[in-house]
């Protein structure tokens, strides 16, 4: 593919952001909250964790712990306990406890609405903070999880060969305009998830044509029935 400028480069995200958008007319968050620390400690939860799975665990959890100073009531087991359907549970149970006593402690028990507020907490990174500002605080804002990568560097709206997420967000923050970049964030979440995987599934893809991925998957070839052949001499019928 030759090498675009960055006109033309806008130019092709937003078609490709068209049509994801098109394709995926469920795009938004996947996690149940209702505050923005009910969504920071999901987004915690979250980690490495399926989104439905962890929807299920904050059901329980939220009605049990209101918030921060609920997590530090209890003993770190019986967090750990709470969350362990969620995976690595004495990590993620540490990092809700550690984020809740700074907000607490630092923040007036107010989750903070900046980017360097929310990356000072515990187990708070740029991802997390960026799902949280848009979603919770409403700021424009572009969250870069395994999927976002994945398909964002496929589709050379990165660098192809970014080894940082932080490059992959500046990119997609300079190719997108600022009003689109929560609804790009979900739309490539989305489009990860269910077509572009570890293994892609190019033929099924709604931006095929707009996508210079070097190793695009075929569609299977359907299975050959196969009719066996009869024995030589055989009239096919049955003797009596």
């Amino acid at each position: 593919m030759p090498k675009e400028t960055l006109a033309d480069l806008k130019a092709r995200a937003r078609a490709i952001l068209r049509r994801l958008e098109k394709a995926y007319p469920d795009w938004g968050p996947t996690l149940e909250f209702s505050n923005p620390f009910e969504l920071l400690v999901a987004t915690i939860l979250a980690a490495q964790a399926n989104d439905e799975r962890v929807n299920i665990v904050t059901r329980r959890l939220f009605v049990k712990y209101r918030g921060p100073a609920d997590y530090l009531k209890v003993p770190v087991t019986e967090l750990e306990q709470d969350v362990h359907e969620t995976g690595f549970f004495r990590m993620k149970a540490k990092a809700v406890r550690g984020a809740s006593q700074q907000i607490l402690e630092e923040f007036g028990g107010e989750v903070p609405g900046t980017m360097d507020g929310l990356v000072s907490l515990r187990g708070v990174g740029r991802k997390t903070a960026s799902i949280v500002l848009a979603n919770a605080f409403k700021v424009p804002a572009i969250a870069v999880d395994r999927h976002v990568y994945r398909v964002a560097t496929r589709l050379r709206l990165a660098p192809a060969k970014s080894t940082k997420e932080e490059t992959v967000e500046q990119s997609l923050l300079e190719v997108f305009s600022k009003p689109n970049w929560v609804k790009a964030t979900w739309c490539l979440v989305l489009h990860g998830r269910r077509i572009c995987r570890p293994t892609p599934l190019c033929y099924e893809c709604p931006v095929n044509d707009l996508c210079p991925y070097p190793k695009k998957t075929k569609a299977p070839a359907a299975p050959t029935i196969r009719r066996p052949i009869p024995r030589r001499g055989s009239t096919g019928r049955r003797r009596r």
